[in-house]
């Protein structure tokens, strides 16, 4: 009796902090939808507002996948052979250098922003591109891709596949793209699935770094919030939550077969 009277509180406890979180943002998204928020859904749902926040903002949304997408590849390219080099050496440098590269994600945003443009700002037309803003994007979010590779490279004994990848007189480069890689598929997906994420919702480093011409969808996001109608801000969080949702499912689908040993 008391186990199930245990269980009905803290039951009724989880439902009350989940709608503690979730009422703000079905909130939210619902005076997105709305004509009047104020007079409430009795005015009348409409698209009005999400085809007004398309037609103001719709370049923030493609700068940002364009972003989202290069940041990938790029921390990818770096990211996978940063991983396998630190389990490799796996001595005292090797975690020195990997803590060294979680600094840019324990700065605030605002620091790491402010180093990028006193290193690179005087350099005009790299200051005002897109790829002022992926180096600033690169650098906070390459731990986020090192940290599950290194992990799947490091359940996944890789010492042993290579040495027999060796005797069959695989070369270092062939080892890595046909043995290394292929068995570190899980942790490499799982790290760019959230490197996407992270870079679509980054706000802080990214406002300070953008220009006029160069705003992604939180800065669009911020601007709404701070020049348009509440409905219209609110139809831009709307837009927000269909790019990132379904992003955040994928990871957590990855992250439980992760935990369960199987193939995503």
């Amino acid at each position: 009796m008391k186990r199930s009277t245990l269980f009905i509180g803290q039951l009724l406890f989880t439902l009350l902090v989940c709608a503690f979180m979730l009422v703000p943002v079905l909130m939210s998204l619902l005076a997105g939808l709305t004509r009047n928020y104020f007079q409430g859904v009795s005015s009348g749902l409409t698209f009005d507002w999400l085809a007004q926040v398309w037609q103001a903002y719709s370049p923030t949304v493609w700068l940002s996948l364009q972003l989202a997408v290069a940041c990938a590849l790029c921390v990818c390219v770096v990211g996978v052979p940063a991983a396998y080099a630190l389990v490799r050496m796996n001595n005292r440098f090797s975690r020195a250098f990997e803590e060294l590269m979680v600094l840019p994600v324990a700065m605030p945003g605002l620091a790491s922003a402010l180093a990028l443009l006193l290193t690179y700002g005087q350099f005009g037309g790299f200051r005002s591109s897109w790829l002022f803003i992926l180096v600033g994007h690169v650098l906070f979010t390459l731990p986020f891709l090192v940290r599950p590779v290194m992990a799947v490279m490091q359940r996944q004994q890789l010492p042993v596949l290579e040495e027999a990848a060796a005797s069959l007189g695989a070369g270092p480069i062939r080892r890595f793209f046909n043995v290394v890689v292929p068995n570190c598929q899980a942790g490499i997906l799982a790290g760019v699935l959230m490197v996407v994420t992270l870079s679509l919702g980054e706000f802080n480093l990214t406002w300070m770094l953008h220009t006029p011409m160069t705003k992604t969808l939180p800065v669009g996001l911020a601007d709404s919030y701070a020049s348009a109608r509440l409905e219209v801000a609110s139809a831009y969080t709307l837009l927000f939550l269909l790019m990132i949702v379904p992003l955040l499912i994928a990871l957590q689908v990855i992250g439980a077969r992760l935990s369960r040993g199987e193939k995503p």
